[in-house]
C-alpha cells in the first residue's frame, strides 16, 4: 500500500483516503495493480506528529486485472494485512495533502486585539515586565526584600530604598522602578546573607557580579503587559525574495517587516500583527489589514513561521486545524485530587453574564454552580459540595460553565470537555486554549488579550497568585509544535518565565524561576513547565494537559504514538521510516535488515480518483497503468471526447480533474516528505523549511 492522498479530514476526526496498492495473488508471476478508497476515524498526536487510523475501512477497490473472485480475496486480505501499529501516518503528510478549503476557522468571540505598549530600541536593552505595582516580599533574617511580581531578579533595600536589578552577570540600581538604572558597583553585605538553597542558587552564582563596562543596557520597566523590539543596531533590511516591496528587519529576534525601507513597519507578537509609521509607534492593530506581499514570503525564508499569522495562507489555515485538535486522556473516577487550600476563608466574586462564580484566594481552578463546587486541573474536572473538598472526578459538569466570557481570568477551563463515560472512567478532551492557544482572525493567536489582575494577599510575606497573559514574553508560533513559545534573552534571566516567584500553599514557600516557559514549551527544549499546574516535564516538545500526571490513572489518548516511532515485535526492534524522497513506501528496519512492506518497481505511485493508478514518468510526463500496462496519460483536447481505454493505444486521455489531482498530490507527496525530515531532524521554530530565524538564547 502506497502512502495515501487524503480527499477530506471531518472535524479531524474522520478522515477518507485513496491509496495505489501493489497486490500480488499466491502463485502469480507478477504483481496487479490497482487502487482503494478508505475510510477511517482518526487519532492524533499533536506532539509526535504522527496520525493513526485505528479502524480503516475500505470502502471501494478498482482492480482491472483482477477477476470477482480475486478482487474479494484481496479486500478480505489487505483488512488483515495492515496491523493496528502500522496504520500511522505523519501528522505534516496529511497537512500537506489536505486542501485548506475543507478547514473551517472557527474564531473565538471577544478575543481583544489593543496594542500594547511597544518599547524599541537599537542599543542593549531588558523589559522589565512588573504585573502591576511591585509586590515586596521580605526574606528572613535579611534587609532586602524581592518582587514576587516580575520575571526578574528584582530587590529592593529596606535601609536604603535603592532597588537592585539583576541583569545576566551584572548589577544595576535605581531609586525607582522608572530608574535611572546605572551599575551597581559593590551590592550591600545583605546579598552575601541570602538564604543557600535552590531558590536563590541563580541569583547567589551571580555575585559579587561583574563590573560593567560602557554604558549600561536600558531598561524599560512597565507595570503593564507590554513588549519590545530589541534591534542589534540600525536595521539591517533584506528584501523578501518573491514579493514587490516587503522587506525583513534581520538584526533582530522579533518578527520585523517593513514595507519598502521607509514604508510602514509590521511587526508579530503573540499572534497578533502591529503596524507604525515608524518604530517608535504609534502602534496600531493590522492582522486584518496585512499587505498582499505578506501572503508570498516564501518557505524557505528564515521567518516563514509567520504565515501561520497571515490569514488565508495555508499554513494558517494549518495552524488553525492543530489549535482545534484536542488532546484525549481516560480518567478514572478513582483518580486523587490535588490538595486545595485558600488564603483565609474561601472567597468567591461572581462571573458577569453567568450563574458561575469563581473563586480568587487559591492557586487552583474553582467554580460554584448552584450548592455544588467544581475543580478543573490538568484537564480533568472534580466536582465536590465543600470549597475544599473531598473532590471527585466527575463526567457531570453544568452547562453555565461553559457560558463563561472570554473576559473572564476562568474562560480557559471551558476548553475541557467530556467526550463520554463508564462507571469507572471518564474520556476528556482538552482543546489548546485551554493553554492559550485561541483562535482569532482566521490564525491561531496566543491568550485572549485581556489582562487579567492577579490576587494578592497582602503581609510581609504577601502571597501572590497571577493569570496568565497575553502579553510580556515574546510569544512566538512554532510551526512544529503546533504551540506558542515563550522568552526572549531581553524578557529575564528565567527564559521568559510567567512570574519568577510562585507561591506554593502546600509549603507556604515561593519558588523562584518555577515557570520557565508557557505550555507545551517548543522543539528543542529539554524542560517545559505549565504554570497552571506546577509540573514539569523533560519532552522534547514540552508539557501537556495529561503527559504530567504521571499516574496509571490517567491514560493519555495519544500514548498510541510513543510506540510507533519504536517498536518493539517478537522479532526483534523495528523501526519504521518512509524510503525514497517523495515517501512511495513504508519499509520496517530490524535485525535481519530492512524488509520492504509496500514498494514495486513501478516507483512512486497515486490512486486517480477515476480508480486508476498513476505515476510521474522520468520527462515528468504522467502515466497510466491499464491493462497490465504502462502507458502516456494526456488531457483531452477542447471538444474531444474520452475515449475507451485500447490494448493497442500508448496514450490514453484522462480528465482534467484527475490528472490534477495527481499532480496535486505529487507536490503534496514531496512537501510533506521534506517537512517530515525537517521536523525529524529537530528544525527550529523560525521556518517551514528549518532555516534559522530562531530565538537567540
Amino acid at each position: 500500500m502506497y502512502q495515501p492522498q487524503i480527499a477530506s479530514w471531518t472535524d479531524q476526526k474522520n478522515i477518507v483516503l485513496y491509496a495505489a496498492v501493489s497486490y500480488t495473488p499466491k502463485g502469480a508471476e507478477k504483481a496487479a495493480l490497482g487502487t482503494i478508497k478508505a475510510e477511517s476515524r482518526t487519532e492524533v498526536a499533536t506532539s509526535e506528529r504522527l496520525v493513526s487510523f485505528p479502524d480503516l475501512r475500505v470502502t471501494e477497490t478498482n482492480f482491472s486485472m483482477l477477476p470477482p473472485d480475486q478482487l474479494r480475496k484481496f479486500a478480505a486480505e489487505l483488512q488483515l494485512a495492515l496491523p493496528l501499529n502500522e496504520r500511522v501516518i505523519a501528522l505534516d503528510r496529511v497537512l500537506a495533502n489536505l486542501d485548506r478549503s475543507q478547514i473551517i476557522s472557527k474564531n473565538v468571540d471577544g478575543v481583544k486585539a489593543e496594542p500594547p505598549p511597544i518599547f524599541f530600541s537599537t542599543e542593549p536593552a531588558v523589559l522589565v515586565n512588573v504585573d502591576g505595582a511591585p509586590i515586596w516580599s521580605s526574606i528572613k533574617e535579611n534587609d532586602l526584600q524581592f518582587a514576587v511580581n516580575t520575571n526578574w531578579d528584582l530587590f529592593r533595600s529596606v535601609q536604603t530604598q535603592k532597588l537592585f536589578l539583576r541583569v545576566n552577570d551584572s548589577w544595576l540600581t535605581a531609586p525607582a522602578l522608572e530608574g535611572p538604572w546605572q551599575y551597581a558597583g559593590t551590592l550591600p553585605d545583605s546579598f552575601s546573607k541570602l538564604p543557600n538553597d535552590d531558590n536563590w542558587k541563580a541569583v547567589t552564582a551571580a555575585l559579587p557580579g561583574k563590573p560593567g563596562a560602557g554604558a549600561p543596557p536600558s531598561v524599560f520597566a512597565t507595570t503593564v503587559p507590554a513588549e519590545l523590539v530589541l534591534l542589534r543596531g540600525p536595521p539591517h533590511y533584506v528584501r523578501v525574495e518573491g514579493t514587490a516591496s516587503l522587506f525583513w528587519v534581520e538584526n533582530t529576534d522579533s518578527d520585523l517587516f517593513r514595507v519598502t525601507e521607509t514604508g510602514r513597519v509590521y511587526f508579530l507578537v503573540s499572534g497578533r500583527w502591529f503596524s507604525a509609521p515608524d518604530f517608535g509607534g504609534p502602534w496600531t492593530f493590522a492582522s486584518d489589514q496585512l499587505p498582499e506581499d505578506f501572503r508570498k514570503i516564501p518557505l524557505e525564508h528564515p521567518r516563514s513561521r509567520v504565515l501561520a499569522s497571515v490569514a488565508g495562507t495555508q499554513e494558517a489555515a494549518e495552524a488553525v486545524l492543530l489549535a482545534q485538535i484536542p488532546e484525549k486522556a481516560s480518567v478514572a473516577k478513582n483518580l486523587k485530587a490535588p490538595p486545595v487550600a485558600y488564603q483565609g476563608k474561601p472567597e468567591f466574586v461572581p462571573i458577569e453574564s453567568t450563574s458561575v462564580q469563581r473563586a480568587v484566594n487559591t492557586d487552583k481552578d474553582i467554580l460554584k454552580v448552584g450548592d455544588l463546587y467544581y475543580l478543573c486541573f490538568q484537564g480533568v474536572w472534580f466536582v465536590s459540595k465543600s470549597p475544599s473538598g473531598p473532590w471527585e472526578v466527575t463526567s457531570d459538569v453544568p452547562k453555565a460553565i461553559y457560558e463563561i466570557p472570554v473576559s473572564s481570568p476562568s474562560y480557559n477551563v471551558t476548553y475541557v470537555t467530556v467526550e463520554s463515560s463508564t462507571p469507572s472512567t471518564v474520556v476528556y478532551a482538552t482543546y489548546p486554549a485551554y493553554t492559550g492557544v485561541m483562535i482569532a482572525w482566521g490564525c491561531a493567536v496566543w491568550g485572549t488579550g485581556y489582562y487579567y489582575p492577579p490576587y494578592v494577599y497582602p503581609g510581609p510575606y504577601p502571597i501572590y497568585y497571577p493569570r496568565y497573559p497575553t502579553y510580556g514574553y515574546a510569544a512566538a508560533y512554532n510551526p512544529w509544535t503546533g504551540a506558542y513559545t515563550r522568552g526572549a534573552v531581553a524578557y529575564g534571566p528565567y527564559g521568559g518565565a510567567g512570574v519568577a516567584a510562585r507561591y506554593n500553599p502546600r509549603t507556604g514557600s515561593y519558588a523562584r524561576g518555577a515557570a520557565a516557559y508557557g505550555p507545551y514549551g517548543a522543539a528543542g527544549v529539554a524542560q517545559s513547565h505549565n504554570p497552571r499546574t506546577g509540573t514539569y516535564a523533560q519532552t522534547r516538545q514540552g508539557a501537556n494537559a495529561y503527559g504530567s500526571w504521571g499516574s496509571t490513572s490517567v491514560q493519555r489518548g495519544d500514548q498510541w504514538a510513543t510506540t510507533q516511532r519504536t517498536t518493539n515485535n517478537v522479532t526483534g526492534v523495528s523501526t519504521r521510516k518512509t524510503v525514497s524522497s517523495a515517501g512511495s513506501a513504508v519499509s520496517k528496519t530490524g535485525p535481519n535488515g530492512r524488509t520492504t512492506i509496500a514498494r514495486s518497481d513501478s516507483g512512486d505511485l497515486y490512486a486517480g480518483h477515476d480508480g486508476n493508478v498513476y505515476k510521474k514518468g522520468d520527462s515528468g510526463s504522467w502515466q497510466k497503468y491499464e491493462n497490465g500496462n504502462w502507458g502516456g496519460a494526456a488531457e483531452p483536447k477542447q471538444g474531444q471526447r474520452q475515449q475507451a481505454p485500447a490494448s493497442n493505444r500508448t496514450t490514453t486521455v484522462t480528465s482534467s480533474d484527475t490528472l490534477r489531482h495527481v499532480q496535486s498530490d505529487s507536490a503534496a507527496r514531496a512537501s510533506g516528505a521534506q517537512r517530515t525530515n525537517a521536523f525529524s531532524g529537530g528544525a527550529t521554530g523560525g521556518s517551514y523549511r528549518g532555516g534559522g530565524g530562531g530565538r537567540r538564547r
